[in-house]
């Protein structure tokens, strides 16, 4: 790409938000056509502001392929800046709402269904109590990989996650701010009709045989861990799944053992009729994290959403 004289010049005179604006519905939508629709213009208005844009920039900006384009490394930069661009607006407006209405707003957070059947529970029933006019969108994500795209997208303020042990923080990117609030533990979980609920001490080597449910390849390592750190056998997995209502439900049968954050069982166990067995696993601690996007101004009403999750200790 020729180096483009006088950027300054070319941003005031050249680039429109419009412009951009239809670049990433192209972008996204990954064709013309699904632009078009978007934004209810015409598929070749779309194409034109395209063909501006690439020669304004002296780059293009999309491979042309039969079923649509597909964004070039030029492309994908100016999607990543262009993106910001907008949510950096987007965050300033709703920076003069809150100026004119400091009780309002929205607050956009993504967790796991872990976070969102544990500690999330308290978290919004306080937030609401101190901002009834503030909306929660609460959506669910994984972090098992901390790849986090809708965080880096910018379509979350904040991700609430667990950060699976060992924890190297600087192995989840340089443009994440982790924040640890606090170290929950790993605890073993029977239903009420389990044998083993009676059990005033249960040896882990007793469990090699049982059936397991886990949440994953990442923890049944964990399970599996523990057993080889007391020089166990790997233990029986019965089923693996993410589903903290059918994990609760199946272990309501008494058929099944489970490993659970300690936070979890405790806002669940009551419900779904389960209890903490009295074994020791020898593990880590399991950290819960707020999780942004570094240099992305977060508008005052995240920031009171951040303050108050600060608050909560498990």
């Amino acid at each position: 790409m020729p180096r483009v004289p006088d950027r300054k010049n070319l941003i005031a005179r050249r680039l429109r938000l419009k412009d951009l604006h239809v670049f990433i519905a192209v972008a996204r939508s990954g064709s013309m056509a699904g632009a078009a629709d978007q934004l209810e213009m015409s598929q070749p208005a779309i194409s034109e502001v395209i063909s501006g844009l690439e020669h304004a920039l002296r780059a293009k900006l999309f491979d042309r392929k039969p079923r649509g384009v597909q964004l070039t490394a030029y492309g994908k930069a100016l999607l990543k800046r262009g993106a910001a661009v907008f949510d950096e607006l987007d965050q300033g407006l709703a920076e003069l709402e809150d100026l004119a209405d400091p009780g309002a707003g929205e607050v956009r957070v993504g967790c796991p269904e872990s976070i969102a059947a544990a500690m999330m529970i308290p978290v919004v029933a306080g937030f609401r109590q101190r901002h009834p006019r503030i909306v929660l969108r609460v959506e669910n994500v994984s972090t098992r990989t901390m790849e986090l795209p809708e965080l880096r997208s910018r379509s979350l303020d904040l991700v609430v996650a667990r950060l699976l042990p060992p924890v190297d923080l600087d192995a989840y990117g340089d443009d994440l701010d982790i924040e640890i609030l606090f170290d929950d533990r790993v605890v073993v979980a029977a239903g009420l009709r389990s044998r083993w609920v009676q059990r005033e001490r249960i040896e882990l080597q007793e469990l090699v045989d049982e059936p397991w449910i886990v949440t994953g390849a990442k923890t049944a390592s964990l399970v599996s861990q523990a057993f080889r750190a007391k020089g166990l056998k790997e233990p029986s997995i019965a089923m693996v799944t993410y589903s903290v209502h059918l994990r609760a439900n199946l272990l309501a049968t008494g058929e099944y053992l489970a490993s659970f954050p300690e936070t979890v069982l405790r806002f669940n166990a009551e419900r779904y009729g389960l209890k903490m067995l009295p074994v020791d696993l020898p593990l880590q601690p399991w950290p819960v994290a707020i999780v942004t996007l570094k240099n992305r101004t977060l508008n005052p009403v995240v920031h009171r959403f951040i303050e108050h999750v600060r608050t909560f200790r498990s």
